[in-house]
């Protein structure tokens, strides 16, 4: 009890307390304008005649684009410092909501253009992380970084509010209220967030690609495009397939789809912590049985709106501690490549999300069910599994031995 106190205590010494809650705060509210189509694509799709496929490509377009955002913002993280490039990207995205609130959006090719701007505040993942990373030593990272990526719970936000928000004001005016909380983060980011003094010098366009050699970077790729992949596409479809399968209203299905993202999000720092304590070797493998599990489950139906309710909270329970495991190993593998493996490991899990999110459209529409997407999101759960029991020993033996790391791993 006593060596866990000392810990916490150290904890709060050992980096920069303003600047990690600032960049959870900034990643919280980026998160919850990146998912703002799911939640309301039941009264866009409404409105503007989509068929189920175009719904899931719909919602699924801002995980692609933050995916590939992620690595833009991964080099604007090491070559103008993480504050400057998190600064450029929120301007960005309150330009874009301007956009989206008074300008005319009445088709789907205007939808998919406003997802690809949402795109950019899911990068915003690449900035956050490294700015808290760089503050904190190797033994404190899964604690930090799950600190910081629990800004994740932005997405509940916008499954808990937007629905009800459409229906009181239109659809189109959630986009200009959101730009209030926007102005308020952008303004506790530029006061409070601080850029280490150990930053590592920046990297050549070389030396990025470079990484992509190491076989290791493309397993935390895979890792992360499952425990991410099915968090983001989850957050971003709930409210379609409650809606679709039960018919829930589109206000309770944004409730229910926001339980399950705030069960996701809230476990993400207690992925780091525990992983801090058992390894995250250890705490990933338990957290894809569990995942792969729940999630085909999910796939048979459930009879009831609560039985899938509670499934899916169970699912998202393990997907969002599976997030903060993987990132607590990846500062260890990549301490001073930390910038570029964030934006890379960030884009493989948004383009898991968008795999995920489309193909549950794609299912629906081409099968009349679900269940087939959900089933191969959970085999891919499952060849994650066999896919980290195969690199363990060698990751324990090598950059993970005692010899090497105050960690564990």
């Amino acid at each position: 009890m006593q060596r866990s106190i000392v810990k916490t205590t150290s904890f709060w010494k050992a980096g920069h307390t303003p600047t990690l809650l600032a960049s959870f705060f900034y990643f919280d509210l980026s998160f919850m304008v990146w998912v703002l189509l799911g939640p309301l694509a039941v009264q866009i799709s409404k409105d503007l005649g989509l068929t189920p496929a175009q719904k899931g490509l719909m919602v699924a377009t801002p995980l692609l684009a933050g995916a590939l955002l992620r690595i833009v913002m991964g080099v604007l993280v090491d070559h103008l410092k993480p504050k400057k490039a998190g600064a450029i990207g929120q301007v960005i995205v309150i330009a874009g909501l301007t956009w989206a609130w008074l300008g005319n959006i009445d088709s789907y090719e205007t939808m998919l253009t406003l997802g690809v701007l949402l795109g950019v505040a899911g990068a915003a993942f690449a900035v956050a992380l490294p700015l808290a990373s760089r503050w904190y030593p190797p033994e404190h990272q899964g604690t930090a970084l799950g600190i910081a990526g629990a800004g994740n719970s932005g997405t509940a936000f916008a499954a808990l509010f937007a629905p009800t928000l459409a229906i009181a004001f239109g659809w189109q005016n959630v986009f200009g209220l959101c730009l209030i909380p926007l102005g308020v983060a952008f303004l506790v980011y530029m006061v409070f967030a601080k850029d280490s003094p150990g930053a590592p010098p920046p990297k050549s366009m070389t030396e990025y690609l470079h990484v992509l050699k190491d076989k290791d970077a493309w397993w935390f790729m895979f890792f992360y495009s499952v425990t991410f992949g099915g968090f983001s596409g989850l957050a971003s479809s709930l409210t379609i397939y409650f809606n679709a399968q039960y018919g829930l209203s589109p206000v309770t299905a944004g409730y229910f789809t926001a339980a399950c993202v705030f069960a996701g999000s809230l476990v993400r720092p207690v992925g780091g912590i525990v992983a801090d304590r058992i390894g995250g070797i250890k705490t990933l493998s338990i957290m894809y049985v569990l995942a792969g599990t729940f999630l085909f489950i999910a796939s048979l139906g459930m009879q009831s709106y609560l039985g899938a309710l509670a499934v899916f909270v169970l699912a998202m329970l393990a997907l969002g501690t599976g997030n903060g495991a993987v990132f607590q190993l990846v500062p260890q593998r990549f301490r001073k490549e930390i910038g570029v493996m964030t934006g890379l490991v960030g884009m493989a899990g948004g383009i898991g999300g968008f795999y995920l999110a489309s193909s549950l459209g794609y299912s629906k529409q081409i099968t009349g069910s679900y269940q087939l997407g959900l089933t191969i999101f959970a085999a891919l759960a499952v060849s994650a599994l066999v896919g980290l029991s195969v690199v363990k020993n060698r990751w324990r033996t090598t950059w993970g031995s005692a010899a090497m790391t105050t960690a564990k791993i």
